[in-house]
């Protein structure tokens, strides 16, 4: 908003300073941080009571699971609510409000939250671990993805270094290598978001072990889409020059910033959880980010915890119909290491570092061209 109305009236604002500030990606990604955290911040203390009032006795707490999880009985979720009223106002404020790459993310972002609302509360009321089928929320996943994707395609502005870049596959580490794959792309850009945003929901499985790696992810690709949204940038380091994706940085500050406040109240121990509402829109926005920056690949190594907790799940289910028997002790494999002994803070941490590491090997394929 402030934005639009700083265009409106950028021949006045040259005579003050401070108005002018507000033309500069760099500073309302700092304005937007800032903004969405304070937002999440002041929400928390009495929405944290108002949840536990009208939920009662909280997310259900999976009785096959961890022990030490049975003291967690009573913590209301839907936490994810803070952190999309964060983003949302600061990407409101500071956000350039005419860039179609930020009304698709916000689109997959809100729409996903609402999904993730509707399970969070199916499992409140019910007082059950399993609210939503998967059939039912893997059909409207799809359906928003798709959407987006085409929505993607036909709204990216074109490319002057990069022709067709709209409908194809780049790859890291190689500079000039593009793979056209026409409206298939959709296909593709819908398997990332969803793939993304159940991931990220399967991480989600521990105090702030989900949401200290998205705000690392985030931090990661905030760079990548001013680097690959500046002309300058993109040409110097041998990336696809995608024009209009720098303001996706101000998208990932707000993430980084609502993610903070949200932590505030999510470090252990937990006053309330994120619950789908906030992992599945995460997980949402973060595929969809990638999608228009055309690093759909690069996220598989940046939010490469997230695969790999997903890719646990898979190999376990895929195992047991097999052979009746358990590779891990239980999936996602963070609670394998809790079985294993690891005392939660510590398997938390430990995946905090992981996340740090594959963050910056992701960042690394800017330049190793």
């Amino acid at each position: 908003m402030f934005y639009l109305i700083y265009l409106a009236f950028e021949d006045a604002a040259k005579d003050y300073p401070l108005l002018n500030l507000v033309q500069y990606q760099t500073v309302r990604v700092a304005l937007a941080m800032a903004t969405a955290m304070i937002v999440a911040v002041a929400m928390g203390s009495r929405f944290i009571a108002w949840m536990r009032v009208k939920q009662g006795k909280g997310q259900p707490i999976r009785s096959d699971g961890p022990v030490t999880h049975l003291s967690k009985v009573g913590t209301p979720t839907m936490g994810g609510l803070m952190i999309l009223a964060g983003i949302a106002v600061a990407v409101f404020l500071w956000g350039d409000l005419t860039n179609p790459y930020i009304w698709i993310v916000s689109f997959v972002t809100a729409a996903f939250g609402v999904l993730g609302f509707i399970d969070d509360y199916a499992k409140v009321t019910k007082q059950t671990s399993a609210g939503l089928t998967s059939k039912q929320k893997l059909v409207a996943q799809v359906i928003v993805s798709v959407i987006a994707g085409v929505m993607t395609v036909l709204w990216m502005t074109v490319s002057p270094t990069s022709p067709g870049l709209e409908t194809s596959i780049a790859f890291p580490f190689l500079k000039a290598v593009l793979l056209n794959v026409g409206w298939f792309y959709v296909a593709f850009a819908a398997f990332t978001i969803v793939g993304f945003s159940n991931a990220v929901n399967l991480t989600d499985g521990l105090d702030g072990l989900a949401i200290v790696p998205v705000m690392m992810a985030s931090a990661a690709f905030g760079i990548i889409t001013y680097l690959v949204g500046n002309f300058i940038f993109s040409d110097y380091l041998g990336v696809h020059h995608v024009p209009g994706a720098g303001e996706l940085a101000i998208f990932c500050a707000a993430i980084i910033g609502a993610g903070t406040g949200f932590l505030w109240y999510n470090a252990p121990p937990a006053k309330i959880f994120m619950g789908d509402t906030g992992s599945l829109a995460l997980g949402g926005a973060l595929g969809a980010i990638a999608v228009a920056t055309k690093h759909e690949l690069v996220l598989g190594i940046v939010g490469g915890l997230f695969v790999a907790e997903a890719a646990s799940v898979m190999i376990q289910v895929a195992y047991f119909k097999a052979t009746k028997k358990r590779i891990f002790l239980m999936a996602p494999i963070h609670h394998h290491f809790e079985k294993m002994g690891w005392p939660e803070s510590t398997v938390v941490i430990r995946f905090w570092i992981v996340s740090a590491m594959l963050a910056l090997a992701g960042l690394a394929t800017l330049k190793l061209r």
